[in-house]
């Protein structure tokens, strides 16, 4: 567990924390982060012991966070759900550079056959916000909303090239404060402070010296400064406005590929001119249309407070709906139009965003408006944002089948669309009952997983389906095999592409065919909106795999 922040601190202690501060969102981003770095489950006992805080209020502020969807309670394990990335597509919406530039990135990692980064700056280190990675045995790790620090990778020399003096002192602090990075769990652990690459000096005058260079260059170098391996070229993405570094693109390889010269030679050109098509991105996109605010907040949060009594925490959740008033076409907001957004009182409204000030998750501006800043990425982001489907479907699927005391199953189309794969599945405590095996295939012509699939596919769809297509789901009657019965229906992306299928299988003797559809169907139905949900939050900004 990595040492004890400033936050933290204030989490603990209530030391330095602002008196109009809101005392319980204090503590609940606590209880995230802490979640976060811990990869996102936690008990409990693990909760307490970390935050610091009494059992009583981390149950309750675990409790107000499952209502909110950010939590769910498995078992004696409080687990991160793809909820909470909405706390982190404000953000990123509202900073709008991974939807401008994120198409970009994966065409160049498709082009070099290595990962593409790109980075932002985080007071003094770098936060991910786009990642496009190469699924190899060995493999970048990093996901987005890692933060790093400065002086360990290409981007930070990049962005210390427009330090400030105040900038210098922070991070000077910070080294001298944390000098093993205990801070950053997305870095390997370290038991000793860094060694100076390549008979380079240490401390500070190697970073200033790195700095210089990349003022100078107008690109940098990470030859393993991050772990031994690993390598990295970067040139910065500069906002046509201003000129200033908006963010930053990297490629990243390893040393068995590509050495620190060959990173210069062979892939910077073709990183310089990626960079360049993107700045031309950012000078010509037209001016994003708001999308809606989020309504009816502070009505749901009252509600809760009635049905759940001292259980729910209305503060907590009050102030982390503020965080989703910002958005794409809403990046800056007053206070008004913060309330305006909530549906909370203006006081309330300030009180939040005076919080999350001091938690460094929103800056004030000098006109009286508001932004979020790279910060909240921390809030359970990162281990949500490299997942798979069939990971964001298994609660789902253990839920269903604990409703209809059936099995329930997630399959996809193989290459060749004449079978399904199951990918994912949860049983049921009968005698007589489905088995099924994650991995296992199928004929697709004969299982309702796969007519729901195939119909799908092709425009008309393939013969006997077009009635599959046209009522949303497929009912096999003891096709595959004498007394099964089953029904499925889609689960679609974003886009609306059918992308999977769910199932649940009864025995004919248990259900006849109109009791499937009559009592299996709707919650079936209910279960893929659950699944499509997750799957349209996790997949906004980050990639989410089929299988």
């Amino acid at each position: 567990m990595p040492a004890m922040t400033a936050v933290d601190a204030d989490t603990r202690a209530g030391a330095g924390v602002p008196g109009e501060a809101v005392g319980p969102l204090v503590r609940g981003v606590g209880v995230l982060r802490r979640l976060a770095e811990a990869g996102g489950t936690l008990s409990p006992s693990a909760l307490e012991r970390a935050t610091g805080l009494a059992r009583s209020t981390v149950d309750r502020i675990t409790a107000t966070l499952a209502r909110m969807g950010h939590v769910r309670l498995d078992g004696r394990d409080v687990v991160l759900t793809p909820g909470v990335m909405e706390l982190g597509n404000a953000y990123l919406a509202a900073l709008r550079l991974p939807a401008l530039l994120g198409a970009r990135a994966d065409a160049l990692a498709d082009e070099l056959d290595e990962s593409v980064s790109l980075a932002v700056a985080d007071l003094d280190g770098i936060r991910f916000i786009h990642q496009a990675t190469r699924r190899r045995a060995l493999s970048v790790s990093f996901r987005i909303g890692d933060l790093l620090p400065a002086e360990r990778t290409a981007p930070g020399a990049l962005f210390a090239a427009e330090w400030t003096e105040a900038d210098w002192t922070r991070w000077r602090a910070r080294r001298a404060g944390n000098p093993l990075d205990t801070h950053f769990p997305a870095l390997p652990p370290r038991g000793e402070p860094a060694v100076p690459p390549r008979g380079e000096p240490g401390g500070d005058v190697a970073f200033t010296r790195r700095v210089e260079r990349a003022r100078r260059d107008g690109w940098a170098l990470d030859d393993q400064l991050i772990e031994p391996g690993l390598v990295a070229v970067s040139v910065p993405v500069r906002d046509p406005g201003t000129g200033r570094v908006a963010c930053v693109a990297s490629v990243v390889s390893h040393t068995s590929r590509h050495s620190a010269a060959d990173l210069r030679t062979s892939l910077l050109p073709r990183l310089r001119a990626a960079v360049a098509a993107m700045e031309d991105d950012l000078r010509t996109a037209p001016p994003p249309e708001p999308g809606p605010a989020p309504a009816g907040l502070a009505a749901w949060t009252t509600a809760s407070k009635h049905e759940l009594g001292r259980d729910f925490v209305e503060s907590l959740a009050r102030g982390l709906t503020v965080l989703t008033a910002f958005g794409e076409g809403r990046p800056a907001l007053s206070l008004t139009d913060v309330a305006r957004a909530t549906g909370l009182s203006r006081a309330t409204a300030r009180r939040a965003l005076l919080t999350h000030e001091h938690l460094g998750l929103v800056a004030a501006h000098d006109d009286r408006t508001f932004t979020l800043t790279p910060r909240v990425l921390d809030l359970g982001f990162p281990p949500l944002s490299r997942t798979s489907l069939p990971r964001l479907a298994e609660p789902h699927l253990r839920a269903l089948a604990d409703r209809v005391h059936e099995p329930t199953a997630l399959a996809v189309l193989t290459p060749d669309g004449t079978e399904i794969q199951y990918t994912a599945g949860a049983g049921a405590s009968r005698v007589l009952t489905v088995r099924i095996t994650v991995g296992a295939r199928l004929p697709a012509a004969a299982t309702s997983l796969g007519r729901v699939l195939l119909a799908d596919t092709g425009t008309p769809p393939a013969h006997g389906l077009t009635e599959v297509r046209a009522q949303g789901y497929a009912l096999v009657d003891e096709e595959l095999e004498s007394g099964l019965r089953s029904v499925a229906v889609p689960v679609r992306d974003r886009t609306g592409r059918t992308v999977a299928a769910l199932n649940v299988a009864t025995h004919a003797a248990r259900r006849s065919l109109e009791e499937c559809v009559r009592d299996l169907l709707p919650a079936l139905r209910a279960t893929a909106d659950h699944v499509q949900r997750d799957l349209h939050t996790a997949s906004r900004f980050a990639q989410v795999t089929p299988s």
